[in-house]
């Protein structure tokens, strides 16, 4: 039997990483890297692309260069164009039905915020294939901040901008640099994975 996703009754905001949290997007993003990482050689497995999730597409190419060191890479251009890649199969898009169900229900009770390492663009495109822009009261991507995670500065801006102070956040995340993150931030945090 699937446990249930819960809030801890302290919360008085909710914070949702994207993709693959709110989102059911990382197949999709892998097969986008792989189809723009195969015209310069470069083959992952799964495991190791799951390693980089959450930390933003720019310093994933470059430890994509430094790790496998393909010819005529340029990190910033290839980052371009998996991003491209991948807003051209965004469309396909579902919820993780698990943790839409709690969005759902704390919606319009609770303020609610997004906290991604994607761009603005893709981000926000995400939200409106998944029909719930008008449902969220702060959106902080790797556009908005420095340091991305698993620094703790996305989740501190999304928090700054809901106007609840960083230890009255619950934050629901996929990925290892996204649980630092809300950590580092002083954050509660649900590891969701746990619940799939």
């Amino acid at each position: 039997m699937q446990k249930k996703l819960t809030v801890n009754p302290d919360t008085r905001a909710l914070i949702f990483d994207i993709d693959g949290t709110l989102a059911d997007t990382m197949p999709t993003h892998y097969r986008a890297f792989q189809n723009v990482l195969g015209r310069y050689g470069i083959q992952f497995s799964w495991d190791y692309f799951l390693k980089f999730a959450g930390i933003p597409v720019g310093p994933q190419m470059v430890k994509f260069k430094a790790f496998f060191k393909p010819d005529n890479f340029d990190p910033e251009r290839v980052a371009i164009e998996k991003e491209d890649e991948y807003f051209r199969m965004i469309e396909t898009t579902k919820p993780v039905d698990v943790v839409f169900k709690v969005f759902n229900d704390y919606a319009g009770k609770l303020p609610i915020g997004c906290a991604t390492g994607g761009d603005r663009r893709i981000a926000t495109r995400t939200l409106e294939v998944l029909g719930i822009t008008d449902k969220i009261d702060a959106l902080v991507t790797c556009d908005d901040v420095k340091n991305g995670k698993p620094a703790p500065d996305t989740f501190l801006k999304c928090a700054q901008l809901l106007g609840v102070e960083p230890r009255f956040c619950h934050v629901f995340e996929d990925g290892v640099p996204g649980i630092e993150g809300a950590k580092a931030a002083g954050m509660m945090v649900t590891d969701i994975r746990e619940f799939l």
